[in-house]
């Protein structure tokens, strides 16, 4: 899942991509308003985390900008200022949780967990596929009851499966959906994850086309009733009694088959302190 995070202090805002990263959220900063809603107007997001506090333009205005243009992800406010006119404003410009600075990552990270679980509410809290199991609560990815040791991106990119296990992910899709634009690698990184993924499934039991190529368009999970059916050989045509055989042609015609390829658009780091937003030396001792 992607996050985007409009925070103008660098320093809360860098200690922010370290805690929501962690928890395998792909995450974009921006450091104003109006760059928040630019991007917003480009890319898909799952959630949106403002500051109030904004240069250019404030969390509010945003946040009613953002409403008034028809998105629906949800919206969650981060502020200095604690009183009940203050909550009060934020959620009626159409925020669906605020939290104040100084605040506990644990409880942070608790709330955005139950923002993402309630825009999802019609999915099951654990996604399967055939014997495959997610448990987004848990993180964890077991397959005919083993417990499986995947990489965060793994995790990722099976999780966007899950969700979407009728659709064909392009590479170019599954970057967008699962890096930030400043911090997005080549192709190449998503077919390296793929074959990854794919040996760790194979050597629990799976079968190796359970993530399946579909050539010239991307990825997807195998149907679950999908069976291989093995080609029947041409059968020859039968010649009538009265009928004589034609004599081989010398000149055949030749047939061109053209597909076409879809195009692709192409610190060392300590956990921060639970406390995030009280100082900027909080912050700075977090992502030193």
């Amino acid at each position: 899942m992607k996050i985007l995070v409009v925070e103008d202090d660098e320093l809360v805002a860098q200690a922010l991509r370290i805690i929501l990263s962690d928890q395998n959220y792909a995450v974009e900063l921006a450091p104003d308003g109006q760059a928040g809603l630019e991007l917003v107007e480009i890319f898909d997001y799952d959630l949106l985390l403002l500051d109030v506090m904004l240069p250019k333009l404030d969390g509010i205005s945003l946040c009613r900008q953002v409403r008034s243009q028809g998105y629906q992800m949800p919206i969650l406010l981060l502020t200095g200022r604690d009183s009940k006119h203050d909550k009060a404003t934020g959620l009626d410009a159409g925020a669906d949780d605020y939290v104040v600075k100084p605040f506990d990552t644990e409880e942070l990270v608790a709330r955005i967990r139950a923002l993402l679980r309630r825009a999802n509410s019609s999915t099951q809290p654990l996604l399967e596929w055939g014997a495959l199991q997610l448990d987004p609560s848990s993180c964890e990815v077991i397959y005919q009851d083993k417990l499986l040791s995947v990489t965060p991106k793994e995790y990722a990119l099976l999780h966007l499966f899950l969700r979407n296990n009728r659709r064909v992910f392009s590479c170019d899709a599954i970057l967008e959906h699962l890096w930030a634009y400043d911090d997005m690698p080549g192709e190449e990184a998503v077919r390296t994850h793929i074959k990854g993924l794919r040996q760790k499934l194979k050597t629990a039991g799976a079968p190796a086309t359970l993530i399946e190529t579909v050539y010239g368009i991307g990825y997807r999970l195998k149907p679950l009733n999908a069976k291989h059916v093995p080609a029947k050989p041409p059968e020859k045509p039968t010649l009538s009694e009265n009928q004589p055989e034609s004599p081989p042609s010398h000149s055949a015609p030749i047939a061109f088959n053209y597909c076409r390829n879809l195009a692709s658009l192409s610190g060392k780091s300590e956990r921060p302190s639970r406390r995030v937003g009280e100082s900027s030396v909080i912050c700075a001792d977090a992502i030193s």
